[in-house]
């Protein structure tokens, strides 16, 4: 039953079966499914004695919800990586067991200091869960991709968003898990669980109707963009016969014809180093935007053999003494930099461009037509707090945040709607709209409520066409805290209600 609830963990996130109606269509989070699957795990948990028995029900879990979430790493080791199948899938599942531990150690500990009382059980729950998620989340660099909140984006929960943000929507949930589990034990002694489930409904209630300063302020005037979707298949981007001249040839071509205030290609639209151009090439694209009223955000490796290279955006911008830079910080385990004692791996794979230098933690904004663009690379939306450190200084904040992705690594796979989820939860917790530009999808002007206002279809070449309004406003809560605390006021939180329930127990 675990196992079975796991995978259905994954597909909360974003269903990816093309049905129509029940229960949704391909791409969409179910946020009550999230709900109902998660509650399958304290329920087991209930009937088992054993801390160890714990550990087995959540490892299964854990790694079935993982394995079942990001599959699709079999298809950038093998098709794209050439490594052999069952090395693909393998390491698939090493990673799945791997992350999996965090959840095993917390349900393990959850069935050794459960108590009696349901509001207690609650509580420990949810910390527990939070500890888990958080691990995930930052050690070892963190892999959180497919984090249980991202289900709740069109949910009741997606007003906590900008107080708490993904990891404390988790939580939330995880609570109310935790209570449909225990409806079962529920009688006269555990009463306190229905007051505890009032106040969890009181939150969210109270959370929807607080105003929050950058929700509420009114849009900046509508800019035009011009979002660029090349579909330039992963097995070809890197052939010098093909690949790489589609590439150039086609976003040169859109990037000179676009009537667009801000023209934005994505990650690695130029898939060679600036010096392997063509003799000209670059230098015909700062002249096209060196004067006017139109700027650019151009994805494209940097660097050479001595300094090393990095993952980046140039923007080139009318007036500009220097291209602005922008140079990704959160880099892709063994994808963008090679782990220590791991380079035999990489070896086994024909990667380009594998080991690349890290950017800065909070590197300026793109100063263009009255608004500030944010830019972050593709992995790096997963990572909230990274983006709310650029809100501490609320007069240079961002007013449109920009991601450019390269998701061809992973095929035509639910992988490129898990993206867009998790960018929509990002415009949530900091009330900035998000534009993605993107290699093959999702492409797509995201507003500041996290609704998808314009996408193009996936594995289409073609141009999405917008407008978009900055918002210049006080930071969310959750862009003030997370952008000064990291997650730390999470992990004291959590720790805190763990440290109270081991001593409960112990009384």
């Amino acid at each position: 039953m675990a196992i079975l609830a796991g995978v259905l963990q994954a597909w909360s996130l974003a269903w990816p079966w093309h049905t129509d109606g029940f229960p949704g269509h391909y791409g969409q989070p179910l946020w009550w499914l999230q709900l109902l699957s998660l509650a399958v795990l304290p329920a087991a948990l209930m009937r088992v004695q054993r801390a160890w028995h714990g550990v087995l029900i959540g490892w299964g879990f854990a790694c079935a919800w993982l394995c079942a979430t990001f599959w699709w790493l079999f298809i950038s080791m093998h098709t794209y990586g050439g490594l052999p199948a069952p090395l693909a899938v393998l390491a698939v599942f090493a990673l799945a067991a791997f992350l999996a531990l965090y959840y095993a150690v917390v349900c393990g500990l959850f069935v050794a200091w459960r108590g009696e009382r349901l509001s207690a059980a609650m509580l420990l729950f949810a910390a527990l869960w939070l500890l888990a998620e958080l691990a995930r989340g930052q050690w070892w660099t963190g892999f959180p991709w497919g984090a249980g909140g991202y289900a709740h984006v069109d949910g009741p929960l997606a007003g906590l968003a900008p107080w708490i943000g993904v990891y404390g929507i988790g939580a939330v949930a995880s609570a109310m898990a935790m209570w449909l589990a225990g409806l079962r034990a529920v009688h006269a002694r555990h009463a306190s669980g229905y007051v505890a489930l009032a106040v969890l409904v009181g939150v969210v209630w109270l959370a929807q109707g607080l105003p929050q300063a950058a929700v509420a302020a009114a849009p900046n005037q509508p800019v035009s963009v011009a979002l660029l979707q090349g579909n330039i298949s992963q097995g070809e981007k890197f052939q010098a016969s093909s690949g790489i001249p589609m590439a150039l040839a086609w976003y040169a071509q859109q990037l000179q014809q676009s009537q667009a205030d801000m023209v934005i290609a994505p990650e690695t639209a130029i898939p060679v180093l600036l010096q392997q151009a063509p003799h000209g090439y670059w230098q015909e694209l700062q002249q096209r935007f060196a004067s006017g009223k139109q700027a650019a955000l151009v994805g494209v490796p940097l660097g050479d053999f001595e300094q090393g290279y990095t993952n980046s955006m140039v923007g080139l911008v009318p007036g500009s003494a220097e291209p602005y830079r922008y140079d990704k910080h959160h880099l892709v385990p063994f994808g963008e930099f090679i782990p220590p004692m791991f380079r035999w791996f990489t070896d086994l794979m024909q990667i380009p461009l594998g080991d690349f230098n890290r950017g800065g933690m909070n590197q300026p904004s793109l100063a263009w037509a009255g608004e500030r663009w944010a830019p972050n690379i593709c992995y790096e939306d997963l990572f909230g707090e990274e983006l709310a450190s650029r809100f501490v200084d609320g007069a240079q904040s961002p007013t449109i945040m920009v991601n450019a992705s390269n998701i061809a690594w992973f095929g035509d796979s639910i992988a490129i709607d898990q993206h867009l989820q998790i960018s929509r939860m990002r415009t949530l917790e900091l009330a900035r709209p998000m534009l993605r530009a993107t290699n093959t999808g999702a492409t797509a002007v995201i507003g500041r409520d996290g609704v998808v206002q314009q996408i193009l279809p996936h594995q289409s070449r073609a141009v999405l066409q917008a407008q978009v309004q900055g918002v210049d406003a006080t930071p969310t809560w959750f862009a003030q805290w997370a952008g000064r605390w990291g997650l730390w006021p999470l992990w004291g939180l959590g720790l805190l209600v763990v440290l109270a329930g081991w001593m409960g127990r112990r009384r």
